[in-house]
């Protein structure tokens, strides 16, 4: 649980930091910046793998880039379940999972297992 609470963290810093860099992304309020962060991990381990298998044949046949439109499917579906959470279409949902995931990485990094 705890592991899960600092990856959500990193998230939320992650969604903050999309959120200030990315133009189209936009999150009004704190509250919905966790509730945010605590959905797209829930969809992380949940709808991610489904749609990773559903989804392997294009992601062979695109040599694995096909899973960066995953991620950002995603994160614009995270968008839609928040009402305070918009993403103004599939580049803005790109880059702001390409974020979120490099901050997450990296902030997971420095942490113990």
């Amino acid at each position: 649980m705890k592991n899960f609470l600092l990856r959500a963290a990193f998230a939320a810093f992650g969604l903050w930091l999309a959120s200030q860099a990315v133009p189209g992304i936009r999150i009004d309020g704190a509250g919905t910046l966790v509730g945010a962060a605590i959905l797209l991990g829930l969809l992380n381990a949940t709808v991610r793998p489904i749609l990773m298998v559903l989804t392997l044949p294009i992601t062979i046949l695109t040599l694995g880039l096909f899973l960066f439109v995953v991620n950002a499917a995603t994160f614009g579906l995270v968008a839609y379940f928040l009402r305070d959470f918009h993403v103004a279409g599939f580049m803005p949902a790109l880059l702001g999972s390409l974020l979120v995931s490099i901050i997450s990485t990296l902030l997971a990094s420095f942490t113990k297992d």
